[in-house]
């Protein structure tokens, strides 16, 4: 299947899918899609040419290429079948890190402080191994066990992080692995 998108043309003529979408979403979607793409994909003599053509075999065969597992001694090993980090592109996507001290496997103390600062010493030792550093992350998701902690978090984690800073996500979640009280993952551009 070609996932299509194009621009339309005054002559082309206006179909009205609203109906039909109500009845069938994804198979109008996926009807839409499919005649779209294989008129404008494989039509060489339409006035309208395709700006974006891609098929999805070609998405899943590229990221399979382009991948690499970072991993890194200095920080926690991580605890199930995942990387500390993929490259992907160019792009350094890093697993959620926990406070844990990489040689021991254990928390470096139970205080919301600690935890965070050890997260971040973790990342910024996963980002180096990756070809990154701090200046790099574009993105963090944050995670926390009680988002009361949500202050004290910030003062730590904007000495990491100058302006721009990266963009941010902050939950409060139900647990986290190990029951510790922060888990922070990020995107870094290489």
């Amino acid at each position: 299947m070609a996932w299509c998108a194009a621009r339309i043309s005054a002559a082309a003529p206006l179909v009205d899918l609203r109906p039909l979408r109500a009845r069938y979403p994804l198979a109008a979607g996926l009807c839409c899609v499919s005649l779209v793409g294989s008129r404008l994909c494989s039509s060489s003599t339409s006035r309208t040419k395709p700006f974006a053509c891609i098929s999805a075999a070609s998405l899943s065969t590229s990221a399979a290429v382009n991948k690499e597992a970072v991993q890194t001694e200095k920080a926690p090993a991580a605890l199930g079948p995942y990387s500390q980090a993929i490259k992907a592109h160019n792009l350094l996507f890093v697993s959620g890190v926990l406070g844990l001290v990489p040689e021991t496997g254990k928390f470096v103390s139970e205080s919301i402080e600690d935890q965070t600062e050890q997260v971040l010493k973790n990342m910024g030792e996963i980002l180096k191994a990756g070809g990154a550093d701090y200046t790099s992350v574009v993105k963090t998701t944050i995670m926390l066990a009680d988002l009361k902690d949500f202050k004290t978090v910030n003062e730590i984690y904007s000495k990491y992080f100058s302006s721009p800073a990266p963009a941010r996500s902050t939950y409060q979640v139900a647990a986290l692995p190990m029951n510790a009280r922060i888990e922070i993952e990020c995107i870094a551009a290489l």
